[in-house]
């Protein structure tokens, strides 16, 4: 017969107290709903500056970005289209009020597809020199206008010139420059286009600056053909004070460009002497053709053209001629 037997086992102590709170606070499947905490409510004016903030901080980042990123194009080494289209464009608007002073609206435009050009083929440099031609040459023009205007020999619109003038004062700057652009014969012609550049706008300061002294100061002006004595402002006259007055102009210009690194020591001499030699050949043209009968058509700006191009030319052959004497 078989006998049960029965173990005995121990419940803990603390097992009714487990019981006794789960009688009281039972277990749902569910999980326990808490009341949510209040949230805290944002003042409109507080929260509108903030937005304020966050948009200006917005604005403020982008326009850095842009002017970083404008500066990045603006000093690209060699100068592109891109980077000498926006970097004369800021010059153009800083230097408005100067401008307006020495160009008509059309010159103006003229002056800024040179400019762009300019600083495309020579860069920053180039840009100034060609700078420093138009501050002198737009002071000498200024100088005495009133006078200038009472007698009938001041240029016209006060000195405004338009884009005749400018072309015709640049042709041959714009030649060099094409021809610099486009590495017309290499690495060993491309000093010499930089020169003649240079050597066309020495040319046609001396030019401006002889005129516009003389028409103001000279005392006595003749024609460099006859030596006949004739009233300022005649064409092919020339002047002592008003000579003077150039050679001092192209050398000044000449100085810059050897400072700014467009040309060496003995070719600032070459651009002093190619521009006195063009000039006095522009007087000559001047003297015995300009405004006689069957040259009407030689104006002032065909004969500026003529008159730079002559200087641009002499200082290449110039330049040339001493490489071949010593090579």
């Amino acid at each position: 017969m078989a006998h049960l037997t029965l173990h005995s086992f121990t419940f803990p102590s603390s097992l009714p107290f487990l019981f006794q709170h789960l009688q009281h606070k039972p277990y749902f499947l569910s999980p326990k709903l808490t009341p949510l905490s209040p949230t805290k409510t944002l003042n409109p004016i507080v929260l509108r500056k903030k937005l304020h903030n966050n948009m200006h901080s917005s604005r403020v980042s982008s326009f850095q970005d842009a002017v970083g990123g404008a500066m990045a194009i603006v000093q690209s080494s060699p100068a592109t289209w891109q980077s000498s289209l926006l970097s004369n464009l800021l010059i153009f608007l800083l230097g408005s009020p100067l401008l307006v002073t020495g160009l008509s609206f059309s010159g103006i435009v003229a002056a800024f597809l040179l400019g762009t050009l300019t600083w495309r083929a020579f860069g920053s440099s180039g840009f100034l020199l060609v700078a420093t031609y138009f501050i002198i040459g737009t002071a000498a023009t200024k100088v005495k206008m009133a006078q200038k205007m009472e007698q009938g020999i001041a240029e016209k619109k006060k000195g405004r010139r338009g884009p005749g003038s400018v072309i015709g004062s640049s042709a041959a700057g714009c030649i060099c420059a094409f021809l610099t652009i486009f590495g017309v014969g290499g690495a060993a012609f491309s000093q010499l286009w930089r020169l003649g550049f240079v050597a066309s706008f020495c040319t046609k300061l001396s030019d401006t600056v002889s005129s516009e002294i003389g028409k103001a100061y000279g005392k006595t002006t003749y024609l460099v053909t006859t030596f006949k004595v004739v009233p300022r402002g005649t064409e092919g006259a020339v002047s002592v004070e008003g000579s003077l007055a150039g050679i001092l102009a192209s050398v000044a210009l000449a100085f810059v460009s050897f400072l700014l690194g467009e040309v060496g020591s003995h070719e600032v001499i070459i651009c002093i002497l190619a521009s006195q030699f063009a000039n006095l050949g522009e007087s000559i043209i001047g003297a015995a053709l300009q405004e006689k009968e069957g040259f009407r058509w030689l104006n002032n700006d065909l004969v500026n053209i003529i008159n730079i191009s002559m200087g641009s030319i002499i200082a290449v052959l110039m330049q040339q001629a001493l490489q071949n004497f010593n090579p």
